[in-house]
């Protein structure tokens, strides 16, 4: 055996040990990079969770909670009209005015009460406006625009599908005594938020220039979002006396 070589041998792997650089600090390092993805991927992961939750709440269980308040208010509103005999049931602003029929919206009936607050219209109602031109009510009798707002998304979403009214569908609103038929003729998909003009009694903007017996319906667009309003304007048609059976115009069948 050619002991001075491995003894050479020993000698020489030992001062590579020896020699050879700690790679513990890198592993140090990397653990701490590794550590710091980790937790950045589960603050992530829980920011989406949380988003999600944000979402399902805004999007469908307001539209719960509003749907709930909203049914109890419009019942409170039939049993009032069926235990008055006469009286101005058609303009009583306790609890609503009256139900928005829109067929095109495909959105059932929609209790309409005092005011455009957010406080109104999250309870899954339309309203309508008392300011800055407030609305002429329909059994009123008078010329003017019966000017109305709703909640596009979220907390009811009553006027969701108002993109799928056209010119000539039939709005109709339901009080006590009668039935009120207004005609879509005029859409305006876009307009500025400030955009007030509107709401006047002589929606102008619609093409009209003299009074009448109109509706105005507004929202927001693009959907899920404020920055716009989108409107429709309405003219009444006729109005038909409720009977007994509270039966619908043919519009409604």
């Amino acid at each position: 055996m050619n002991v001075a070589a491995t003894t050479g041998d020993t000698e020489h792997e030992e001062h590579a040990r020896v020699d050879a650089p700690d790679p513990a600090p890198r592993r140090r390092g990397g653990g701490r990079i590794a550590l710091a993805v980790s937790v950045f991927g589960e603050l992530l992961i829980t920011a989406g969770l949380v988003l999600g939750l944000f979402v399902v709440y805004s999007l469908w269980w307001t539209n719960v909670v509003a749907d709930r308040h909203a049914d109890r208010q419009g019942d409170k509103v039939r049993d009032n009209w069926a235990q008055q005999d006469s009286g101005p049931g058609a303009l009583d602003t306790k609890d609503g005015i009256g139900f928005l029929h829109v067929p095109a919206m495909k959105n059932g009936e929609v209790l309409v009460e005092k005011g455009t607050s957010s406080k109104v219209l999250n309870e899954g109602v339309a309203g309508y406006y008392t300011d800055p031109f407030k609305a002429v009510l329909p059994a009123s009798g008078k010329a003017g625009n019966f000017t109305l707002a709703a909640h596009r998304d979220g907390h009811g979403a009553k006027f969701h599908n108002i993109d799928k009214l056209e010119e000539g569908d039939p709005i109709v609103f339901e009080t006590k005594d009668d039935w009120y038929v207004y005609k879509v003729y005029a859409v305006l998909p876009e307009t500025s938020k400030y955009n007030v003009e509107v709401l006047g009694q002589i929606p102008k903007e619609s093409g009209k220039k003299k009074a009448g017996r109109y509706i105005t319906l507004t929202t927001c667009t693009p959907v899920y979002t404020s920055r716009y309003r989108y409107v429709v304007w309405g003219e009444l048609e006729r109005v038909e006396k409720v009977d007994a059976d509270r039966t619908p115009p043919k519009e409604l069948s």
